[in-house]
């Protein structure tokens, strides 16, 4: 079996839109790629320039579009457009030479203001590979443009993270590692294959945010196997080694679909979230009207917000019951899961958290963890 096709994170073809459309400023008549460096890794790339044009006297405009490898990624192929402006001010070699700025299809960060979700490692890659190119005491500013940004962020957990309006340039390196193709999943088996040599109890961690709460909890690297969005076959899997005990370390609006017996996570494949959420919502008792309003919420996390809401309005502990069929169901159908796939009998239990990585609920009561119980 082949490796799978590593690709480039979106702040890479940002940055190559932007240089691209500099250089033309600046006099580059054909400009079919652009070199970069990455900054981490620490190499230089060619990427693609699909369009660069002079749009007026002092603005270029400049297009990549998005390959982010062997990944079940929604960006594929989404134009990735910089509109690069010299200003009329001139600076200094010492002085801050480049603005960033975020255009149409850039989500806006609700905590901070609207603020442009460009985070650091994007605006480190900018700023690293345009001052480069800049002429002595040029000023400029670039703003960028996902054109079908807005749209493709309906399709996303961001609005539960504070984003909304677009999609964010985040990430820490320029790599997109193929975490949704089958052929990770091998890769995925033979870790899990390695630790389950070592310990009986394993944490299965879908993604970053589960990784980062993770690490905050203390708990041990060498027990943690990340799944992406392959829950089913790595179930399967832990099965298969004979796991005694598997938790389930994951964001509320990804784990939950587990209690409609959806084992592929990945949107692209299967729903159902708030369908899902509304259903438990109606088995203890919640009232029609509020069902109505769960199942017309954006996303899960705005379903459990309004579930604190009225928490808060009637004392009544929806949260709780909401979400304590919903973990309930997590680990039964997960047992029930590994079970039917190799005939082994593994404990699952579940840890959910919220858009702030705080814990909803869990049924973890004798999970020891940096010294404490969950």
């Amino acid at each position: 079996m082949s490796s799978p096709r590593p690709g480039y994170t979106l702040p890479v073809f940002a940055a190559a839109s932007a240089v691209a459309a500099l250089n033309c400023l600046n006099g580059t008549q054909e400009i079919e790629s652009v070199s970069l460096d990455l900054i981490d890794p620490a190499e230089r790339v060619n990427v693609a320039i699909a369009e660069v044009s002079r749009i007026r006297p002092g603005m270029a405009l400049g297009i990549s579009h998005s390959d982010p490898g062997d990944n079940l990624d929604l960006t594929r192929y989404t134009p990735v457009w910089a509109l690069v402006e010299t200003l009329s001010t001139t600076a200094s070699e010492s002085e801050n030479r480049i603005e960033i700025e975020g255009g149409e299809g850039i989500g806006k960060q609700v905590d901070h203001e609207g603020k442009a979700a460009i985070y650091g490692y994007a605006r480190q890659l900018l700023d690293r590979n345009l001052k480069s190119q800049l002429s002595p005491n040029q000023s400029i500013r670039v703003t960028l443009v996902l054109p079908e940004g807005r749209n493709l962020a309906k399709r996303t957990s961001l609005e539960a993270f504070g984003i909304v309006e677009g999609l964010s340039l985040l990430g820490t390196t320029g790599i997109s590692q193929p975490l949704s193709s089958p052929e990770q999943l091998s890769q995925f088996r033979q870790i899990l294959q390695e630790k389950a040599q070592q310990h009986d109890l394993l944490f299965f961690c879908l993604g970053e945010n589960g990784l980062a709460l993770a690490q905050q909890k203390g708990i041990d690297p060498q027990q943690i196997v990340k799944t992406a969005n392959w829950l089913g076959p790595m179930l399967a899997e832990a099965g298969a080694q004979q796991v005694k005990e598997i938790i389930l370390w994951g964001y509320h609006g990804k784990l939950i679909k587990l209690a409609g017996g959806i084992f592929h996570t990945h949107h692209d494949l299967a729903d159902g979230r708030l369908e899902i959420l509304t259903a438990y919502g109606a088995k203890v008792g919640l009232p029609g009207d509020k069902l109505h309003a769960l199942l017309s919420a954006k996303t899960v996390q705005e379903g459990l917000e309004q579930l604190r809401q009225w928490e808060q309005e009637s004392g009544e502990n929806w949260v709780e019951r909401v979400y304590g069929e919903i973990v309930t169901q997590i680990d039964l159908r997960s047992q029930a899961y590994i079970y039917k796939q190799t005939q082994q009998q593994v404990t699952v239990r579940s840890v959910l958290f919220d858009g702030d990585r705080q814990i909803i609920l869990h049924s973890c009561e004798n999970i020891n963890i940096r010294g404490s119980l969950l």
